[in-house]
């Protein structure tokens, strides 16, 4: 499924405080949130009846917390808020390699979990990002091979 496209600004003043009030915080919650920064749907692509909803912060607890901002609607019709959210408890077990990936999503999410959720401008940054050198080095490369020497 692909990733929700919704983008809405943060509510600077009120993320600072959830971030710094909330229990295992950060020592320094400027250094998370700027002025004028925007987040991005995490979630899958969803309805209207879904909130939106970024990961802002992974509190340094016990009982794995993390800060979510959750928005609804656009503009002067946009409704959010700052919620400090248990972690999803699922896993994808993939038994071929025993790798685990772990839903990097709040507890009840609505929608499928993070593990099969594409980000479809992530996916097309990487197709179009060059790739590294290969072995003859790139032009101009001092580390390349002389090709004048057999």
């Amino acid at each position: 499924m692909l990733q929700c496209t919704a983008v809405t600004g943060i509510p600077y003043a009120e993320a600072l405080l959830a971030l710094a009030t909330m229990e295992g915080g950060p020592a320094h919650p400027s250094d998370f949130v700027e002025q004028d920064d925007f987040v991005l749907c995490e979630l899958g692509d969803h309805g209207d009846s879904a909130e939106h909803a970024a990961h802002l912060f992974v509190a340094d607890t016990p009982d794995d917390q993390e800060l979510w901002f959750r928005w609804s609607g656009e503009g002067a019709h946009r409704v959010h808020r700052l919620d400090v959210l248990p972690v999803c408890p699922a896993m994808l077990h993939v038994l071929a390699t025993g790798a685990v990936t772990p839903c990097a999503f709040f507890d009840h999410h609505p929608g499928p979990h993070s593990f099969t959720v594409t980000d479809p401008l992530g996916d097309l940054i990487a197709d179009h990002a060059p790739g590294p050198p290969d072995s003859q080095g790139y032009p101009g490369d001092p580390d390349a091979p002389d090709s004048d020497t057999p």
